[in-house]
């Protein structure tokens, strides 16, 4: 489906600090798949090009553009504010090409909610109206009085969720008045836009992982004969949405009934101290090992090769790719019951009651006892995430839908 006299501006300026975001995973894979037919630009940050160039995102009609905001790299609260300012002069002064390079009718994708990704968007929109703007609304902030959870947390981040909550106010109804089309990635977020999607304007687009690079992977290392060195395995950002704090605790529980049980724990992000002063606590330097942001590649996928199982312990989430990109490998999953997941993880993930810390660690070492139950939901979890989570099948779905 190729239509003459399409391309693409993609804002993605909020990728900050260490590891990916599930946004910033989005844009790199649609960026590069749409830029294989289409001439698209990709305004990005220094970070943001940084893992772009880590990740090797290239395409024949691709071009990634640095908006400079290093001299404030390093100062986050004065590199969040610049950005903002750098994405509103963009906007201001980005002129639609009208050479070969890129031509006509673009449409443009804010890549976040977050501010410096949706007002060089809306701005461009105001001036251009014609242009359609397809908007990125991934993750509904959090009641600011309730705090990161679905359900039962002893610490639930409320300041965190209020500072999350207050940037959404005020981008939600320009979305809602101005864009085209609004991305969401669960059937439960719709509700967020209900005239958008009662006008057909609401897109689900559910995540997907780079299912070529694993079955090279898999046909070349035939994980099910790979040595088991990790009991679980645990990927994603050290943020207070993912659990990560209580799954040092639900691991204490599993050591104390399996001595040598070991988790791998793959990611960084801003509670990385705290997890690993709660290890120091517990006594938990031998069980678990922390590794850092890994990137996609040999490394990341032995170390799920030498795990019997993934733990997604997500208080607060929007669906998440991370463990879907571990199950492709044939681990079953073992989550809370979020909403989320209803369309995310109908299979593969064992779920159990938010907040029971004790029976999430019981379902881990019932999994880790019987090797035929292991065996049975890891098969129903890679058969799901292979047979649909494409990103080719992704990219596909968005420009139905975006060009019909």
């Amino acid at each position: 489906m190729k239509e003459k006299n399409k391309s693409f501006i993609f804002f993605a300026l909020a990728k900050t600090g260490e590891g990916m975001s599930g946004g910033d995973r989005i844009f790199m894979e649609l960026g590069k798949r749409i830029g294989v037919d289409y001439p698209i630009e990709i305004f990005t940050s220094y970070e943001g090009l940084k893992l772009c160039q880590e990740h090797k995102i290239t395409a024949k009609k691709l071009k990634i553009i640095l908006v400079n905001n290093r001299p404030f790299q390093r100062l986050f609260l004065l590199n969040y504010i610049y950005k903002i300012v750098l994405g509103i002069k963009l906007g201001l002064t980005y002129k639609i090409p009208t050479s070969n390079n890129l031509p006509p009718s673009p449409f443009m994708y804010s890549a976040s909610e977050f501010w410096m990704d949706s007002l060089p968007a809306l701005i461009i929109k105001l001036r251009y109206p014609k242009l359609k703007w397809v908007a990125a609304w991934y993750q509904t902030a959090p009641n600011p009085l309730i705090g990161f959870k679905e359900g039962a947390r002893n610490n639930s981040y409320r300041f965190s969720a209020f500072l999350y909550w207050l940037m959404q106010v005020p981008i939600k109804p320009l979305i809602k008045k101005y864009a085209d089309f609004v991305i969401v990635n669960n059937e439960d977020e719709r509700k967020q836009f209900p005239m958008m999607n009662k006008a057909g304007k609401v897109i689900v687009l559910i995540g997907a992982v780079p299912l070529g690079r694993i079955k090279k992977y898999i046909t070349a290392h035939n994980p099910q004969h790979t040595t088991k060195i990790y009991d679980a395995v645990f990927q994603g950002r050290f943020h207070p949405q993912k659990g990560v704090g209580e799954l040092v605790g639900i691991w204490k529980k599993v050591v104390n009934k399996i001595p040598d049980a070991k988790l791998a724990m793959v990611g960084d992000g801003p509670l990385r101290k705290s997890v690993e002063l709660r290890i120091k606590n517990h006594g938990l330097e031998d069980n678990v090992k922390l590794f850092g942001y890994v990137f996609d590649g040999l490394q990341k996928y032995k170390i799920f090769s030498q795990s019997k199982i993934v733990v997604h312990p997500a208080f607060y989430d929007s669906g998440g790719m991370a463990a879907a990109e571990a199950m492709a490998f044939g681990l079953p999953c073992v989550g809370f019951n979020l909403k989320s997941y209803i369309s995310y993880y109908p299979k593969g993930m064992v779920k159990v009651k938010i907040g029971e810390s004790a029976a999430f660690a019981d379902a881990i070492i019932r999994l880790l006892s019987d090797k035929r139950l292991r065996a049975k939901i890891g098969r129903e979890a890679e058969n799901m995430i292979k047979e649909s989570w494409s990103w080719k099948n992704r990219t596909v779905q968005l420009l139905e839908k975006i060009m019909q």
